[in-house]
């Protein structure tokens, strides 16, 4: 009878090629149990992966749930199709095999550091920071002569298809490696301080699970691990030291589940140790391992067709053609991802480095996102998002995708609540953008799932069970916490964009409370848009605003009495301030439609522009340009020939023609004699005076549309000099004046009349 026997497997976390070849050996061997480098609290729900609805990528995610605040530590273990791991579970779950995970646990590595940093979880990605990893397959490249890890294990293990297996000559090089490199040093790789420390206590879990599955029974035995663990696993450790190494770990309480992943996650500049630069690429090459090259190359034409790009079938060929020419260049057995990208780049986008970059987005590393079933652990706050989901049919895609909303039909209303409540609890798996419909009954929306949105879920389920629950609980501390009156305003326009009923009492009494102790007009100033805004889309969303209402009726009356104070001594910068704040009151008001409300703030301007002489040019400028777009002001050209009249200085006159035209330069096209007086004080400001109002001046018509400015070039061509009297007619052109200069360029050129 023969004893128990081991296999260990070296693999790398994320390769087709050693997925590959790790299901074969697997087959093969034919193992009883098969212990696998992750959480062991994942143990419970491993068997999920055998599920229908489990499609990678996915990650399992360890997280803290008594942590508070920002004290709380999360780590993903993500899994592709083509991760050796995975396939290693799924063949497991298929032949009725054990599966363990034999990792340190996450208890354990979750813990915060009390000194220094932390180590990430080897083989997650830790929330929030890089995980920093020894690289040895960097010395082996080396050794072979490659200035690029990943091009080496792709030559030698990912582009491998048939042949023996690679693990027993991994196990050597691994061994040799860490006789020679027999304590990593601090600095190697990256490698933080007590990386060393960490990975002894890996490694001595690990063979402690290992003796576990020996002594319950199990008579084969595989276990699947990064490779430079392999020598540690195979090393005769006694089991003393590794209990004395674990004894005593700190550790937190620990829930595990999965979640969804995406290609883009695994890419390398995700900034996980472990990943991958081209996911995209290595997905293809794990599900089309015959002609992968020339596959490759039509799903590229394909993408680009899509794009209106015209690529031919004889495009492919050639392309297919010179990637496998540069590969027999370089010596690699199988055109690699650099061949494949050079061809596609000379061929197919024929130099453009546009169409490479859509290539590289749509294909190298993907948009793909895995999926989970639905008896999944989750908390009640995931479970409520999934099920709004599913009602409203928004799908999560992890590809930016627009979203076109209209207001007016309940399930687009529906969705316009869902994803502002979720941005009140910081999940922001829609971010508004600008609608492409003036109208107040659009939103356009972008929305990209990206998976730590879970564990920010997780995080909000202290507020409470439900989206609408959990929002109206944080609406209500955010306005407990405000401390300036513009996030009053901001939580209570949130409120009613979200449709939280339940909240606006206490952000009414809160905002009420804050507007009614508040001197400051500048702040009550940049308080009213939100509240003004709020109160027209709660029109538009049917809710309730009563109580918001009162309190702009309240903030209109302050800003008013509070207003022509504060307009006084003002230097430029403060001018140019309140300035910003006068044209969002004004155009808040227009937006209200209260007749009362706008007569009292054209009168309280009225009351500001009789004292022109207590206002900076700016101001004053502005207010006229307001009353007078209003219809309040008869005296208009009066008013601005005393502005810009000789006895004025010239910085206050530019900044009071800034001022009136900063509303836009229509005016100036289709009011002649206001153009006739900006164009006769400008030609009759002295040298020196017009240098210094020329910034000036540039910044004021420079503001103006192209279109503006060239209209009001067009109407100053037709005044003539400055105030004087129209030009000629007929083509405008003076010959006797002209004469004189055209005789002095004939005689430039060596033009002679002939006799």
């Amino acid at each position: 009878m023969t004893g128990p026997r081991v296999e260990v497997y070296g693999v790398r976390h994320h390769g087709p090629g050693s997925a590959r070849a790790l299901r074969a050996a697997l087959e093969d061997y034919g193992p009883d149990a098969v212990l696998i480098e992750g959480p062991p609290e994942a143990d419970p729900i491993v068997g999920l992966a055998a599920d229908p609805g489990m499609v990678p990528p996915v990650a399992l995610l360890a997280y803290s749930p008594a942590a508070d605040g920002d004290d709380r530590k999360a780590a993903f273990w993500p899994f592709a199709e083509f991760s050796p791991e995975w396939q290693a579970v799924r063949h497991a779950l298929a032949a009725g095999a054990a599966v363990r995970f034999c990792d340190l646990p996450a208890a354990n590595q979750l813990v915060p550091a009390a000194d220094g940093p932390q180590d990430a979880p080897a083989g997650a990605e830790a929330s929030g920071e890089d995980a920093m990893r020894l690289d040895p397959l960097g010395l082996l490249a080396e050794a072979a002569g490659y200035d690029d890890t990943e091009r080496w294990w792709d030559d030698v293990v990912e582009h491998r298809h048939d042949g023996p297996s690679p693990f027993p000559a991994i196990a050597e090089a691994m061994t040799e490696l860490r006789e020679r490199v027999t304590a990593p040093p601090e600095d190697a790789a990256g490698a933080p301080p007590g990386y060393r420390r960490r990975e002894e206590q890996r490694e001595a879990h690990m063979r402690r699970t290992l003796r576990r599955a020996l002594k319950d029974g199990y008579g084969r035995v595989a276990v699947v691990c990064g490779a430079w663990h392999v020598p540690a696993l195979l090393a005769k450790v006694p089991a003393a030291r590794d209990d004395r190494t674990l004894r005593g770990l700190p550790k937190v309480k620990v829930a595990t589940t999965w979640v969804p992943w995406t290609h883009g996650r695994l890419a390398g500049r995700s900034g996980y140790g472990a990943g991958v630069r081209s996911p995209g690429w290595y997905q293809h090459l794990f599900t089309a391992p015959d002609r992968p090259v020339e596959r490759w190359l039509t799903a590229a034409a394909r993408v680009l067709r899509e794009e209106g790009l015209h690529v031919s079938s004889a495009h492919v060929i050639e392309a297919v053609r010179l990637a496998e020419a540069l590969a027999a260049l370089r010596g690699r057995p199988l055109a690699g991802l650099d061949e494949v990208t050079e061809a596609a780049r000379a061929v197919l986008c024929e130099g453009a480095e546009l169409p490479v970059g859509l290539i590289r987005r749509r294909l190298v590393v993907g948009e793909r996102l895995g999926a989970v079933p639905e008896r999944t652990p989750m908390v009640p706050l995931q479970r409520d998002l999934q099920a709004e989901q599913r009602r409203l049919r928004l799908r999560p895609s992890a590809s930016g995708k627009e979203q076109d909303l209209d207001l007016r039909k309940p399930t687009d209303l529906d969705r316009s609540r869902l994803l502002h409540r979720l941005r009140l609890l910081e999940v922001d798996w829609g971010v508004p953008s600008e609608s492409r419909s003036k109208g107040t009954f659009r939103e356009t929306w972008t929305l990209e799932w990206r998976p730590e949105f879970d564990v920010e879920l997780i995080e909000a389920s202290a507020w409470g069970t439900t989206v609408r629950g959990a929002a109206t609980a944080r609406a209500e501390a955010l306005a407990a916490s405000a401390e300036a009156l513009a996030d009053l305003t901001s939580v209570a326009e949130r409120c009613l964009l979200a449709d939280l009923g339940g909240a606006l009492p206490a952000v009414m009494g809160a905002l009420a409370d804050r507007a009614a102790v508040d001197t400051d007009v500048a702040r009550l100033m940049a308080a009213m848009p939100a509240l003004v805004r709020a109160l027209r889309y709660g029109d538009v969303r049917g809710t309730s605003t009563g109580p918001l209402r009162t309190v702009v009726d309240g903030l209109v009356v302050r800003v008013c009495v509070g207003l022509p104070p504060a307009l006084t001594g003002l230097d430029d910068d403060a001018a140019r301030d309140l300035l910003g704040h006068i044209d969002a009151v004004h155009g808040a008001l227009a937006l209200l439609g209260d007749e009362g409300h706008v007569e009292r703030w054209r009168r309280t301007l009225e009351g500001v522009l009789a004292r022109p002489a207590a206002l900076h040019g700016l101001v004053e400028g502005r207010l006229t340009r307001l009353l007078h777009d209003a219809g309040r002001l008869g005296d208009v050209p009066d008013r601005m020939a005393r502005a810009v009249s000789v006895g004025a200085a010239p910085g206050r006159a530019a900044a009071w023609v800034e001022g009136f035209l900063s509303g836009g330069g229509l005016l100036l096209v289709h009011d002649e004699a206001l153009l006739r007086l900006v164009d006769g004080w400008i030609s009759g400001l002295p040298a020196g005076s017009f240098t210094d109002v020329l910034p000036l001046l540039r910044r004021t018509f420079g503001a103006f549309g192209a279109a503006e400015r060239r209209a009001v070039g067009e109407r100053v061509r037709r005044l003539g000099g400055g105030a004087e009297a129209p030009r000629p007619a007929g083509d405008g052109l003076d010959a006797d004046r002209a004469a004189p200069a055209a005789a002095t360029a004939l005689a430039i050129l060596g033009w002679k009349e002939s006799s």
